[in-house]
């Protein structure tokens, strides 16, 4: 029996989780001779240049913050009383060597988004690794429980459509924290729609959410590998701006794997 929509979408959301710089000499001669052709004395710090900078932390555009706060507060009790007792039972119950080939096992499916989104970025080379770590993990290593493609040098390159639309020049939005999933924006959010569509509707991806999730033990598997998978906790960078921070390095992290 197929799995209802909204539960798999929230299972397979779940799986999915550059700058450049100038010279400072350069920039330092560039000054001076602003400053000279202005008349004004290079050497006098009487009366230094007046720079209006953003403060970092708030640069991301966050226009719904009281409400991303009120959800990752809803986060942190969810993976406080939840989640995580669940994950610490799992990691104790479960000989470790399990725990990684059913980590394994549902990243293999995952590279099925990796190619798709390789080819609709026109990238053939991240289509191709995909493709081959699919093949590769999905014979020898016996139904992707053994990451046989990473040991013959052909790692993981994750992507998804966020980071298509990325590629492309679309800007990331407004920051948002969905329920559950953390850490977000309109752009990435798009993105993890996308994916999900495309796992349900269109082939081989629909093929394998048919064979695989009709199970609800393999889709309550799979909610608790994607939280053990995932190191991200909730309040614990030990700052009195976590949120703050957390928002920074999401969007920072996310451009970076857009441009690699």
């Amino acid at each position: 029996m197929r799995p209802p929509r909204a539960l798999a979408a929230a299972l397979l959301l779940l799986a999915l989780a550059a700058c450049s710089t100038s010279d400072p000499a350069e920039l330092t001669g560039r000054t001076a001779a602003n400053q000279s052709a202005s008349g004004q004395n290079p050497n006098d710090p009487a009366e230094p240049e007046k720079v209006e900078e953003k403060p970092l932390l708030t640069s991301v555009p966050d226009p719904l913050e009281p409400m991303n706060r009120a959800i990752y507060r809803f986060n942190f009790e969810l993976d406080s009383y939840v989640l995580l007792p669940i994950v610490n039972a799992y990691r104790y119950v479960v000989p470790e060597f399990l725990r990684t080939g059913v980590s394994n096992f549902f990243n293999n499916l995952l590279e099925v988004t990796n190619a798709n989104n390789g080819l609709l970025q026109a990238r053939p080379e991240i289509a191709s690794r995909a493709v081959i770590r699919f093949a590769v993990n999905s014979t020898v290593g016996v139904l992707g429980f053994f990451d046989v493609a990473t040991k013959l040098g052909v790692s993981e390159r994750r992507e998804d459509f966020g980071q298509t639309l990325g590629w492309w020049g679309v800007p990331a939005g407004p920051y948002l924290v969905l329920p559950v999933l953390g850490p977000s924006g309109a752009r990435d959010a798009t993105g993890l729609a996308v994916d999900y569509a495309a796992s349900v509707y269109v082939p081989p991806g629909r093929e394998i959410n048919d064979v695989v999730f009709f199970n609800p033990a393999v889709m309550a598997l799979f909610i608790v590998n994607a939280r053990y998978s995932q190191p991200f906790r909730y309040f614990s960078t030990g700052s009195a701006f976590d949120y703050e921070l957390v928002r920074f390095l999401y969007r920072t992290q996310r451009e970076f794997e857009i441009q690699r």
